[in-house]
């Protein structure tokens, strides 16, 4: 016979109370929490995908800024040494091997203090934009490279990683410099503008392959409960 909704049966009502006096005498309820893991997990996630965003942001801005500068920086086979006037701006130029063998918490730091310092050179490219599109483009970008800065700052936090001396107060927002670093004529400003935006463009391509292998690391999917009360 089948029970219609609503009606309990002898039987029901027999495994009903059992269940009831088990719960009554546990000793206590355990309270089942996430490790931090899972939060770690989901925060390098963010931040590579914000990685990628804005490699694939940055291609857009480069082009506009490159024609904005004019020939011959805007010409696909422009590659010029890099000046003493440039190398105020972070390079990623470091051997590969060199890299790869550092310890997570160097690269993040790393990554952290060259986006905080390289933010600043690009709000100083805000101010000097000469047309009202390059600089919406560019305040856009820079928005989002904020973010990719607090971004780094969360994934360290949740590792447990300090942030670099010095430049705890980039996560919440650098002032804009009055200008980007002097150069003594304008050619050679725009050579300094090239650079930053080729360095950019190493380091988020370079950064992008660090979260990857960081997020392998700590999957997102990953869930791990722990019992917290005594007795268990």
């Amino acid at each position: 016979m089948l029970n219609v909704a609503g009606e309990i049966s002898g039987d029901s009502w027999g495994i009903f109370a059992f269940l009831c006096a088990a719960l009554c005498n546990l000793p206590a309820v355990p309270a089942l929490n996430g490790t931090d893991e899972l939060g770690t997990g989901q925060s390098i996630q963010k931040t590579y995908d914000l990685t990628r965003y804005l490699e694939h942001q940055l291609r857009t801005l480069a082009g506009t800024y490159l024609n904005y500068l004019g020939p011959p920086f805007n010409e696909p086979d422009f590659n010029p040494p890099r000046l003493a006037w440039a190398e105020r701006v972070p390079s990623a130029t470091v051997d590969f091997d060199l890299w790869r063998g550092l310890t997570d918490n160097a690269r993040l730091a790393a990554n952290y203090r060259a986006y905080s310092r390289l933010l600043c050179y690009l709000r100083g490219l805000d101010g000097q934009a000469g047309t009202a599109e390059l600089r919406h483009s560019l305040g856009h970008f820079c928005s989002s490279l904020q973010g990719l800065v607090v971004s780094i700052a969360g994934v360290m936090s949740s590792l447990g990683y300090p942030l670099p001396a010095g430049t705890a107060a980039a996560a919440a927002g650098p002032p804009a410099p009055a200008g980007a670093p002097a150069s003594p004529n304008d050619f050679l400003k725009k050579m300094d503008d090239f650079w930053l935006l080729k360095e950019l463009q190493t380091w988020l391509w370079r950064s992008a392959k660090d979260f990857n292998r960081l997020k392998k690391k700590v999957p997102p999917a990953v869930v791990t409960l722990r019992l917290e009360a005594q007795g268990f």
